[in-house]
């Protein structure tokens, strides 16, 4: 969204973790996420056990606060858009890399994503890898993983002014009074998974539960992503609808070829071959 060819259970508080795992533009490999869910919005799991009978059925109780779940995400209140002002005393998370050095705090935001994204929209089937080949391609983890232990960037990220003075860029005139992306006159995309305002404001999602959507926090960066990226029923199991969906991003099959490469490098610990990365 960076290069804008395009028009386009307990709460998780900021400072909270997962953990780390490995995609496959050919059949992604998804690995298993440990996170937390937002309360009003957890995913319902369930283990063989006193709540099921001989042939695993549920019980009544069981249905009853599968429904409850289900009511509570259909209500829970919109979050606030905004970029939290915060001090710039702050450190540098020091979360453990990932497979080829993507940073800790990074893949628990993928991978909270994947969580949240499972139980909201399950048809989607987004693997947390092709979050990760999104961010590493528009800002390479908030620059190489630049980010305090909540995810937010030590520096605010932006892309570069949208006023037509660099080639092969949109000329997208302010769209949000500078409230986002701190510029008047003309727009430039926000945050480490690199959103237009007006695009953001609609997709905008809380990914810590702290009621803020902040399009420069990583939780929240990479769970609007997925939303942006799994709208209109897509599936990012079928190869040509994520094709679809990474388009929207940018509209070009090199950025596709790009995205692709690095999600499947973070699920099988391969690099990628230049051949694989065109210039964008």
């Amino acid at each position: 969204m960076g290069r804008h060819r395009k028009q386009s259970p307990a709460p998780i508080k900021r400072g909270s973790v997962i953990a780390l795992t490995g995609l496959v533009p050919a059949g992604f490999v998804a690995c298993a996420a440990a996170s937390d869910l937002d309360s009003d919005q957890a995913a319902v799991q369930f283990a063989p056990g006193d709540d099921q009978d001989a042939l695993g059925a549920r019980s009544a109780d069981s249905v009853e606060f599968v429904a409850h779940a289900m009511a509570q995400q259909r209500t829970a209140a919109p979050p606030v858009v905004k970029t939290v002002a915060l001090s710039a005393d702050r450190v540098k998370s020091d979360l453990p890399a990932g497979q080829l050095g993507v940073p800790g705090v990074a893949i628990a935001a993928y991978q909270n994503a994947e969580r949240r994204l499972d139980a909201e929209n399950p048809v989607c089937e987004m693997p947390w890898t092709l979050l990760a080949g999104i961010g590493r391609v528009e800002s390479t983890h908030a620059f190489g993983g630049k980010a305090d232990s909540d995810g937010n960037p030590l520096s605010p990220v932006y892309g570069p002014v949208l006023d037509g003075s660099l080639a092969g860029n949109n000329v997208i005139r302010d769209s949000d009074d500078g409230e986002l992306d701190g510029l008047a006159g003309y727009d430039r995309a926000v945050g480490p998974m690199q959103f237009l305002p007006s695009t953001w404001k609609r997709y905008a999602a809380d990914g810590n539960g702290d009621g803020i959507a902040d399009p420069q926090n990583l939780f929240d960066a990479a769970l609007t992503a997925g939303k942006y990226l799994c709208d209109g029923g897509l599936n990012m199991r079928d190869l040509a609808q994520q094709s679809r969906a990474i388009l929207r991003y940018n509209n070009s099959m090199a950025y596709v070829a790009n995205v692709m490469a690095w999600s499947n490098s973070y699920g099988n610990g391969v690099a990628p071959k230049p051949a694989q990365l065109p210039r964008i």
